[in-house]
């Protein structure tokens, strides 16, 4: 029996795994229309509204691909009192997801991120200007210690906490602390992952690496040395850094050197949006079904060639990746 066997044993697993998702939950609007004229109003496109679609952003992506895995999924996090949250509580709660741990902040709109795309009759479309909801007022420490007890309330069911942290404010020390309880942490954080100190696993990708470590990753040298550094930094038991088109690297405690995974999916990639969502959605939902942190890398891998193959924030199943993986050439362990 070798690894592809393995990781289909795998991924029949997945189904049931209970985890909790921490962070900045954000609504992602796509809205397409025709382009007909330009305005006589000023130099702008008109646009013949033809539809428009919402999903679940952010830290809400991740616990949407983590429900699509066949987990059970519940969310911590932050929203306005707005039709955005309304929205966006509809779209978890469809897809079986917790939202028990959500506090209310109505001095903020839910974050939301509204990309606008065009097209002419004889033209793809293409995103001609994105439009962001945000708030850059703290989180009110009432709020940050109500965040903190539902997240101590539901942790303790759950086989892993994620952190999904976009820089929204959803983060205090006491947001970070009590979820750092919990015994398996994996942290996505685009900024200074040492407050996550201890935490069991980080995920970067390789501009968010190099912004920890102060100096580029340029080649095996310097991403050896930021791989081990970042370990050091954070207490780590495991760091994976994600690399584009150059694969992933996985360095783990008490390893001297690191296990690359190259791109399974180069040339067809049309939208990597939210594809570090799902990169931690399966490698948590792995992890926790018994999977080594290698086995891991690779079901994360997989899953984010399936959604890069696909416009706007995407999700995978179980069935797909058992049929990618079929598919799969590279052969290290095969």
């Amino acid at each position: 029996m070798g690894l592809r066997d393995d990781l289909h044993r795998l991924i029949d697993r997945l189904a049931g795994r209970r985890v909790l998702v921490v962070g900045d939950l954000t609504l992602d609007e796509f809205m397409t229309g025709l382009a007909e004229r330009i305005s006589r109003e000023g130099p702008v496109l008109i646009l013949r509204h033809e539809h428009t679609r919402q999903v679940p952003g952010g830290a809400a992506n991740a616990a949407y691909n983590l429900a699509r895995l066949g987990a059970q999924v519940a969310v911590a996090g932050v929203t306005g009192q707005d039709s955005q949250a309304a929205a966006l509580k509809t779209l978890l709660a469809e897809a079986g997801i917790d939202v028990s741990g959500l506090v209310t902040d109505a001095e903020r709109p839910t974050v939301t991120k509204t990309r606008i795309a065009a097209h002419s009759r004889q033209s793809v479309t293409q995103q001609v200007v994105r439009i962001d909801r945000k708030s850059d007022r703290p989180l009110p420490p009432p709020l940050a210690r109500q965040l903190a007890e539902r997240i101590g309330e539901l942790a303790g069911s759950c086989a892993a906490v994620v952190c999904s942290d976009y820089s929204e404010g959803v983060f205090s020390d006491k947001t970070i602390a009590a979820s750092l309880l919990h015994p398996c942490v994996v942290v996505d954080t685009h900024l200074h992952p040492e407050r996550y100190h201890g935490a069991t696993v980080f995920t970067p990708n390789l501009p968010e690496a190099e912004t920890a470590v102060g100096y580029p990753i340029q080649d095996a040298g310097t991403l050896l040395r930021a791989g081990q550094e970042l370990l050091i930094r954070t207490g780590a038991r495991h760091m994976l850094i994600t690399r584009g088109e150059e694969g992933m690297s996985l360095f783990s405690a008490g390893e001297a050197e690191a296990r690359h995974i190259p791109a399974f999916n180069r040339t067809q990639v049309f939208d990597v949006t939210g594809a570090g969502d799902t990169v931690v959605a399966a490698f948590t939902l792995a992890l926790v079904s018994g999977g080594s942190a290698y086995q891991a890398t690779i079901l994360g891998n997989l899953a984010a060639s399936i959604v890069v193959r696909r416009l706007g924030t995407a999700t995978t199943h179980p069935d797909e990746l058992h049929a990618h993986l079929e598919e799969l050439e590279w052969t290290s362990g095969f």
